[in-house]
């Protein structure tokens, strides 16, 4: 049985608190639907905020919401890089001991102590999904992505759950190794 998984390339993007979103766009704000994700639920926001670091700066960085009960910032490696922060590779969430950047908004800026991670690649399994196919929530994974490069990752993490829809996150830079896009289709191989 062939065990396939749509793609989705996930560019880098932040989740705040509703106390940070009120800081940054002004007492009671919500953010507001530019577009679903793949994750039931959840959705890219219009409000865009710049995401300071020592050596750089991103501006129109996408809020995803809703509103997180910790705030983070997820980039790519390449990412790091250019704004001068050690990002380590984590799984969403998991923010202790991490860098912090500077964000600003149209109404403030926070400064965050902690938050800033490379996020590690997964996959979001509908506990229907995983149960067919054998898998338990945090096993590693090993999946063969197409694309004009196409190439194998290693330690690809199974998240279970049963507010999950099936599909697969990686991060622009594991998407431009392989020549992969959002939409694509990728095989668990192990």
């Amino acid at each position: 049985m062939s065990k396939t998984v749509p793609v989705g390339v996930s560019a880098r993007h932040i989740h705040l608190t509703q106390e940070h979103i009120e800081i940054l766009f002004g007492k009671g704000y919500q953010l507001t639907e530019f577009k679903p994700l793949s994750q039931p639920g959840q959705f890219a926001a219009n409000e865009q905020v710049a995401v300071i670091g020592p050596k750089g700066q991103f501006e129109k960085v996408r809020i995803l919401g809703p509103a997180r009960s910790a705030s983070q910032v997820e980039i790519s490696r390449t990412d790091s890089f250019a704004i001068g922060v050690k990002a380590p590779v984590r799984e969403s969430g998991n923010i202790e001991g991490t860098p912090g950047v500077t964000v600003k908004g149209p109404a403030g800026q926070i400064e965050l102590e902690k938050g800033v991670i490379v996020a590690a690649r997964h996959i979001h399994f509908h506990t229907s999904d995983a149960e067919k196919w054998g898998v338990k929530d945090k096993q590693l994974l090993k999946v063969r992505l197409g694309g004009e490069r196409g190439l194998v990752l290693e330690n690809v993490i199974a998240r279970v759950s049963d507010n999950f829809a099936l599909d697969m996150h990686i991060d622009t830079d594991e998407a431009n190794a392989a020549g992969a896009k959002t939409g694509d289709i990728a095989e668990i191989v192990e």
